[in-house]
């Protein structure tokens, strides 16, 4: 039986290692992650090294691939109201 984990993101970058991570722990290479997940080694490449302009909807193809789940939550938010 598995445990579920939560990790919260802050950026690309971590959405990006959480990726590497679990890519890893599959002993996968990217070129069979890749394909397993129906894209390019370039896109998962740019993924993994948290590249600001990758595609949402081919990020959540590679994680649905990998098992991963993308989840959003509420939170306070990083700006003021009145300042």
């Amino acid at each position: 039986m598995t445990q579920d984990r939560l990790t919260t993101l802050s950026n690309i970058k971590d959405l990006g290692a959480a990726v590497r991570s679990a890519r890893k722990a599959m002993h996968l290479r990217q070129a069979e992650a890749a394909a397993l997940c129906a894209v390019g080694v370039r896109f998962l490449s740019d993924l993994e090294n948290g590249k600001d302009t990758v595609r949402l909807g081919t990020a959540l193809k590679v994680l649905n691939g990998l098992g991963l789940v993308l989840s959003v939550g509420a939170r306070p938010p990083s700006w003021k109201a009145n300042g």
